[in-house]
């Protein structure tokens, strides 16, 4: 039996599905703390067939039963949190889960010691970047309960790396996407809408000229930066997971066009958006990680649509 093991918070949903394989394979055993109210069930179960993962299905907003889940292991990585869309239209159940939750997980680190713990923090903790690429020092504006809950779980990491010497590291995701995601996902869901329009012949429709940009992840690349920060020799740090490459919404529509292979013009829906841009500085994640991201965009649409026929 190994030595290391992982309470891995949150493990029942999409980005889980593709670390766990990564951890097990690290020699690690993965303890799952997930009230599975949105995790994949038959996922979790393969998983659990394997011998190396046990599942707790538990909520992280009862302290008492994280506490009695962290006994035993080295290693916490805390993904359990409610969705940025899903925050706005109930920012109680946002709060409860997340702040209540961060808090829960992070005290019951601190106080049984463990090696390190990997937040899933956002680069939505930024709000509206003043300049591109966004550091990890740039000033911080979250706009809704999800990214101000994950700025807060920052903040409370510091807080128990002084008090108790917990080391941490924070993952500032940006827009991760690939297979097995669900097709409503909040960054993802434009993808999935360009994809179905194309296979039934017709054009994307874009608001605005198209210049709204994200920094599209790859799954497969961001579960190795989870699994690295976790073995890390440098911690306690906030770092960017993302490609550094802002991708337009325009630019990505050409992207799946040429993808699906049809032959069409997209359609500009011409109106006034507030143009959001993103790109992650992610010299940080090279340096801290020895990180940085293999799938190129073109790579991963690609694939994302031969998976989705």
């Amino acid at each position: 039996m190994s030595d290391k093991k992982v309470l891995f918070t949150g493990a029942g949903g999409f980005i889980a599905a593709h670390v766990i394989p990564l951890l097990i394979e690290g020699g690690y055993t993965v303890r799952i703390f997930d009230n599975m109210t949105r995790g994949d069930r038959a996922r979790v179960n393969e998983f659990v067939a394997t011998g190396k993962v046990e599942l707790v299905e538990k909520d992280v907003r009862y302290g008492g039963a994280v506490r009695e889940a962290m006994r035993g292991c080295t290693h916490v990585i805390h993904f359990a949190t409610v969705s940025i869309n899903k925050s706005i239209a109930d920012p109680h159940e946002s709060i409860d889960i997340n702040m209540i939750g961060n808090h829960n997980v992070f005290a019951a680190a601190a106080d049984e010691g463990v090696e390190r713990l990997v937040f899933a923090s956002t680069a939505s903790v930024y709000g509206e970047p003043k300049r591109l690429p966004m550091h990890e020092d740039d000033e911080l504006k979250p706009l809704t309960p999800y990214c101000i809950s994950k700025r807060a779980g920052e903040d409370l990491l510091g807080f128990y790396e002084r008090q108790k010497g917990l080391s941490w590291n924070a993952l500032r995701f940006f827009n991760v996407y690939g297979p097995g995601q669900k097709i409503e996902a909040y960054y993802t869901s434009v993808i999935n809408h360009f994809i179905q329009r194309l296979r039934a012949g017709q054009p994307p429709i874009i608001d605005g000229r198209g210049d709204q940009s994200m920094d599209f992840v790859h799954v497969w690349d961001l579960a190795r930066a989870v699994v690295a920060a976790l073995e890390s020799e440098r911690a306690n740090l906030p770092i960017n997971i993302g490609t550094g490459i802002d991708t337009s919404i325009a630019a990505l529509a050409k992207i799946l066009i040429e993808a699906v292979g049809v032959d069409v013009e997209p359609l500009f829906n011409e109106r006034d958006v507030l143009v959001s841009r993103r790109a992650a500085d992610i010299t940080r994640a090279r340096e801290v990680l020895g990180w940085e991201p293999r799938i190129t965009v073109e790579e991963g649409m690609r694939q994302l649509v031969e998976d989705s026929e």
